[in-house]
C-alpha cells in the first residue's frame, strides 16, 4: 500500500508529495502560460498562443453561462487560472509516479520525515512521491475553501442587502437550511473533484498488477482518464462560477 510522506511541523502533519506536486502544477502552468505569450503576434499567432486564446474564449464562454459577461468580466482570470491548475493537476499522476521504500523515519534539512502509518521492527512501506495533487482531499479542500470564503466575500461586498436576505427566503424558517446548503457547495466540490481523480490513480494501480495483460487497459485508460480530467476542471471552474454568480447578482440584474 501507498504512503505519503509526512513530516511534523509544530503538531501538524505536512504532506510532502502534496507539497512538491503543487508546486510543479503551479509552475507548469505558469511556463505554459510564459511560452503562450512571450511573442504575441496578431497576424502570425503561434501555436500555443491559439491555444491559449481558444483557452481564454473557453472560459469567458463558461463564465457569460454562469452570469452576465458584462459582470463576469473580473472573473476570468479566476476562471481560467483555475481550470489550468486542475486540468494539470488532475494529469501529473497519469504518465508515471516515483515510489520509495522507507523502513523508519529518515532525516532531511533537519526534519523527520515518516509514513502517513508509524512503521515498527522490519515492516516497511512504499512511499508514493509524483501523483495527482487533485488526488489529496487535503489540496481539493483546500481549494474549495477558497471558493467558498471568496463567493461569500464578494456577496457580502456586491450584492450585501440581497445575500442576506436570501437566507431567510421564502420564509425565515428555512434560516437552518438555507446554511447547511451555502455550507454544502465547498464539501461537494472538494468531494466531488478527489473522489474522481483518486479512483483514477487507484484503478491506474490495479491495472499495473495486471502486468503485461493490463497493457491494452492501460493505454484505455490513459486516454479516458485525460477526458475525465478536462471534465472535472470544466465542473469544478462552473461551479464556481455558478456560485459567486448567486452571491453576487441580484435576479433582477440577470
Amino acid at each position: 500500500m501507498h504512503e505519503a510522506p509526512i513530516i511534523n511541523l509544530g503538531g501538524f502533519n505536512l504532506d510532502l508529495s502534496a507539497v512538491l506536486m503543487l508546486f510543479v502544477s503551479c509552475l507548469i502552468v505558469f511556463v505554459l502560460c510564459r511560452l503562450a505569450v512571450a511573442n504575441l503576434s496578431v497576424e502570425n499567432p503561434g501555436k500555443l498562443q491559439n491555444f491559449m486564446e481558444w483557452v481564454v474564449e473557453f472560459v469567458q464562454g463558461v463564465v457569460g453561462s454562469a452570469m452576465d459577461l458584462k459582470k463576469g468580466k473580473p472573473y476570468i482570470s479566476l476562471g481560467l487560472t483555475l481550470i489550468l491548475f486542475i486540468f494539470v493537476s488532475n494529469l501529473l499522476g497519469l504518465p508515471m509516479g516515483i515510489i520509495t521504500e522507507a523502513h523508519k523515519p529518515e532525516s532531511i534539512f533537519g526534519f523527520v520525515i515518516e509514513a502517513t502509518r508509524n512503521l515498527s521492527g522490519g515492516e516497511h512501506a512504499e512511499i508514493l512521491w509524483w501523483k495527482s495533487p487533485t488526488a489529496d482531499i487535503s489540496v481539493t479542500a483546500g481549494l474549495a475553501i477558497i471558493v467558498f470564503f471568496l463567493m461569500n466575500y464578494l456577496g457580502l461586498k456586491h450584492n450585501r442587502k440581497h445575500y442576506l436576505k436570501h437566507y431567510i427566503e421564502p420564509f425565515p424558517v428555512f434560516l437552518p437550511l438555507n446554511i447547511i446548503e451555502n455550507l454544502a457547495k465547498p464539501i461537494a466540490l472538494a468531494i466531488r473533484l478527489f473522489a474522481n481523480i483518486f479512483a483514477g490513480e487507484v484503478l491506474i494501480t490495479v491495472i499495473l498488477k495486471m502486468g503485461f495483460l493490463g497493457i491494452p487497459f492501460m493505454g484505455i485508460w490513459q486516454g479516458f482518464s485525460i477526458f475525465v480530467g478536462a471534465l472535472q476542471a470544466y465542473i469544478f471552474t462552473i461551479l464556481t462560477m455558478v456560485y459567486i454568480a448567486q452571491t453576487t447578482i441580484h435576479e433582477e440584474d440577470h
